[in-house]
This record gives structure tokens, C-alpha cells and sequence, in this order.
């Protein structure tokens, strides 16, 4: 019987636990990769797609659609604009609450632009915009929306374009996890590519494709 050297136990014993710590560790790689698929899966579907109409924005006709109101402010709600204001100051609650009751438009806690003949709101929407102007002598009240579609709505989601502080998180987060599923995927590349010669010639071209493009054609 040959006699077995006092290293071969030792050998085994790294091999195994190199095979352990492999496993688990492509367990753990799987796991984050699928979980920040499913999370981001639509939301890259989203910003994919809007990445195609924003690309072509140019070549997608679009008619807007404008809407004008106008109504009064009751001699009470008026008195309440010929008052000195400060610059950007909302208008008073009351008189907010009263146009948003006329004309649809709600402009509680926007800031105001005053002048010494009107108050302006600027309302900037994803995929419109819209404004209200009340005249302080008069209390007249005119406003006016527009709307430029659903494509012109997506691209201002694509963009965080006047869509809010949720909506901005929500970017965030989804880059996040973008970042997250990436950086998964190519350590699960790193683990595999020995087993598929073809992986690094394959990441190089992603990776060079776009630089040649930009140096070359993005002038």
C-alpha cells in the first residue's frame, strides 16, 4: 500500500472548502441578481422604450392640447390680493381653495409671481403644463392647460421632468437596483467564463462598441 503523504488530507480539505465557498457564493450572486431583475424589470422596460421616442422625439408628431378657463374671485376672496406680498408667496388660503373650486387648477402653497397688475402661478406638469393669472384690480381669474400626450408624458418620466419627489426617489432607487443587477451579472460572468471562451470578447465589444461611436460619430 502506498503511504499517503500528510499534505493530501490538507489538499482535500482547501479543495472543499473552495468548493463550499464557490457554492455559496454563486448562490448568494444568483439570489441578488434575480431579486434586482424582478425589481427593475419594468421600470427598464419603461426607460428603454422612452429611450426609443425620446431618440426620435423629433419625428413623433404630437398636436397639444390647450384648455382655457376663467372665472371671478368673490369681492371678499379680491380684497385679499391688493395687499403688499412677498416675492414668491403663496396665495392666502382662501382665495387658493376658490380658484381651485372654479377652475380646476390647484395652486395652494406654489409660489407666486406678484406684480403690481397680477399674481401668476406657474403649474409645470409631466407631458403639459399649465398656469393660472389673477388680475389683482378685477379678481379675474384665467388659466390655461396644455396637454402634448402619453408619449410626451412618458418622455418627462424618463427624464424626471416636473413629476415630483416621489417620482425622483423612485429614479434613484431604480438606478440602484440597476447598478446592483449589473454588477451581479458581471461577477457571475467572472465565475462562468471559464467555461465560455467567448464571455471577455463578448463584454469588450459592449464595452467598446459605444466609446468607438462616441469618439467617431458624436460630435
Amino acid at each position: 500500500m502506498t503511504p499517503q503523504s500528510p499534505s493530501t488530507p490538507r489538499r482535500a480539505s482547501v479543495s472543499r472548502d473552495r468548493k463550499r465557498w464557490r457554492s455559496l457564493w454563486l448562490k448568494q450572486l444568483h439570489s441578488w441578481h434575480w431579486i434586482s431583475a424582478a425589481l427593475s424589470m419594468t421600470g427598464m422596460l419603461l426607460f428603454a422604450i422612452t429611450g426609443i421616442t425620446l431618440n426620435h422625439a423629433a419625428t413623433i408628431g404630437a398636436t397639444p392640447v390647450v384648455v382655457e378657463r376663467s372665472a371671478m374671485l368673490p369681492p371678499s376672496l379680491q380684497r385679499m390680493l391688493t395687499a403688499s406680498r412677498a416675492p414668491d408667496s403663496p396665495l392666502p388660503t382662501p382665495v387658493a381653495k376658490s380658484v381651485a373650486a372654479t377652475v380646476g387648477l390647484d395652486p395652494a402653497g406654489k409660489p407666486v409671481e406678484w406684480s403690481d397688475s397680477d399674481a401668476y402661478v406657474a403649474l409645470p406638469r409631466a407631458g403639459g403644463d399649465a398656469w393660472i393669472s389673477i388680475e389683482r384690480a378685477s379678481g379675474r381669474i384665467t388659466a390655461e392647460t396644455t396637454d402634448r400626450g402619453w408619449i410626451s408624458y412618458l418622455n418627462d418620466l424618463h427624464k424626471g421632468r416636473n413629476t415630483g419627489v416621489a417620482w425622483a426617489w423612485f429614479i434613484d432607487i431604480f438606478a440602484g437596483t440597476c447598478i446592483l443587477f449589473t454588477l451581479t451579472g458581471l461577477l457571475l460572468l467572472q465565475l462562468h467564463a471559464r467555461h465560455r471562451p467567448t464571455t471577455w470578447p463578448i463584454v469588450a465589444a459592449g464595452l467598446a462598441i459605444p466609446i468607438l461611436l462616441v469618439f467617431l460619430f458624436a460630435h
